[in-house]
């Protein structure tokens, strides 16, 4: 990408050689004569370089230096003085100026100076660029994504993650809604700021209002000092209310006021406080259902929902159980040992398993088998009972290795390999729709075909 130098200097000449030896150079640069203009262009452009002179009027050198390290901290400065003005310079350096050069001052010295300050300003914007990749990768490591459902999701939790848009979670228990508004929070400008998560089914009316928008002293019995309520305790940062259609609905119209106007009032309390909050909620309910039974406001809904992310059912998933599997044998597993196996037949079960409680249920599976372990093996026996039932049944007799009992070996003896591998299909077919359910559109996606394509290959009685 070219590189701008932003020239300042109040004698034409120097400002017409600094130009002819930055063209050569191949670098693109502006001028100004004076401070102030200089300081106009700065707040107007993107520079990667400022060159200036120090003694200049009405602005000076150090004093646009001090404006351009408020303006852009990152931007080189090189200055140019005269010899009295040296210990100007070498104070200027301690204060965060790249380099000096003083009047009048040799072609190849300006050149190398000048080279030096550019890279300097490319390698520090490839660092922080690298840092927020990593900051951002680290923020997602809690997040595991192998199906395309989950792989969409993370899409969008991205998107909006740098915006202050209210985000409403929607999906069954366990799903992992509170870490993906986790992931959002830590992945926004607001990073830094305070995370607060209440569950609205778990408090009481007449606590949740209090504990969301605090109250006065002498507003109710017990109440004796003022008390910030979460709404205040988040400012700048995020507050997650995660179960959302539980709230009662005589504390929805106070909550969205809060979300238009920016503002609220404690209990008991006549002045309003302006509140900086952005607000993510969470729902394992169709809250339009909610709308209709007359449960939930309309107008909140709509409002809480600028954005809706829907989390599939990890039964809807399957490509995600193994990968979960894993890294929850991590997060399990002692630092400084390693992570136990898992044997076949119990990563089969746990394929299998539908998995009603979803990514919750799969992680204290794994808790259960860590705590049963033995060996360096998760086997069928350590996982727990309703997960394990799940195992694909043994059979008794010897198989070959098409995997085919010896007696069945006889009914293909003179069977072409065109007749065979359809035979073999077609038992392969009949397994996955079984386990789909009987739902094709479903059992399609498990073998990574069309439905059409599926349509065609079953026998014509199944279709």
């Amino acid at each position: 990408m070219p590189k701008k130098i932003l020239l300042v200097d109040d004698e034409p000449r120097i400002l017409s050689l600094l130009h002819s030896v930055l063209r050569v150079e191949g670098v693109e640069s502006v001028s100004a004569k004076d401070g102030p203009t200089a300081v106009a262009l700065l707040r107007q452009q993107k520079f990667d370089l400022l060159i200036t002179d120090i003694r200049m009027s009405p602005m000076d050198g150090m004093e646009l230096f001090r404006v351009a390290r408020a303006e852009s901290p990152d931007l080189p400065v090189i200055l140019l003085t005269a010899y009295g003005s040296v210990e100007t310079a070498i104070e200027a350096m301690k204060k965060g100026a790249f380099d000096y050069l003083t009047k009048p001052f040799k072609v190849d010295e300006l050149i190398l100076t000048v080279r030096r300050a550019l890279e300097y300003s490319e390698i520090k914007a490839e660092r922080d660029e690298l840092r927020e990749t990593l900051v951002t990768q680290c923020k997602f490591d809690v997040v595991v994504a192998e199906s395309q459902p989950m792989k969409r999701v993370c899409e969008q939790v991205r998107r909006v993650a740098p915006t202050d848009a209210t985000v409403l979670l929607t999906g069954e228990s366990g799903t992992g809604k509170e870490v993906l508004a986790r992931a959002i929070h830590n992945n926004s400008r607001r990073r830094d700021k305070p995370w607060i998560a209440v569950n609205c089914a778990a408090l009481p009316e007449a606590l949740l209002e209090s504990e969301m928008f605090g109250y006065v002293k002498g507003s109710f019995t017990g109440a004796n000092t003022d008390r910030k309520g979460l709404f205040e305790a988040a400012d700048g940062g995020t507050l997650f209310l995660d179960e959302i259609s539980s709230m009662p609905i005589s504390l929805q119209g106070k909550l969205l006021r809060v979300l238009q106007e920016r503002e609220m009032r404690p209990v008991g309390g006549t002045a309003t406080i302006a509140v900086n909050v952005r607000v993510l909620a969470a729902s394992n309910v169709n809250l339009e259902e909610k709308v209709k039974e007359g449960s939930f406001r309309q107008d909140l809904y709509y409002r809480l929902a600028v954005i809706a992310i829907d989390i599939a059912p990890l039964r809807d998933r399957t490509e995600d159980v193994l990968p979960l599997v894993q890294f929850f044998l991590r997060k399990e597993t002692p630092a400084g040992t390693a992570c136990p196996r898992i044997s076949r037949e119990a990563a089969d079960a746990m394929m299998r398993c539908p998995w009603p409680g979803n990514v919750r249920e799969l992680e204290n599976a794994i808790k259960h088998a860590m705590a049963f372990v033995q060996s360096d093996e998760i086997t069928l026996e350590t996982l727990p009972t309703r997960v394990a039932a799940y195992a694909l049944p043994e059979t008794s007799e010897a198989t070959d290795a098409t995997g085919a009992a010896p007696d069945a070996i006889e009914q293909y003896r003179n069977v072409s390999l065109r007749a065979f591998l359809r035979q073999k299909e077609k038992e392969y077919l009949e397994q996955v729709i079984a386990r789909a359910h009987g739902d094709k559109e479903k059992a399609a996606k498990t073998l990574q075909i069309s439905l059409a394509t599926l349509y065609r290959k079953m026998p014509t009685e199944e279709k």
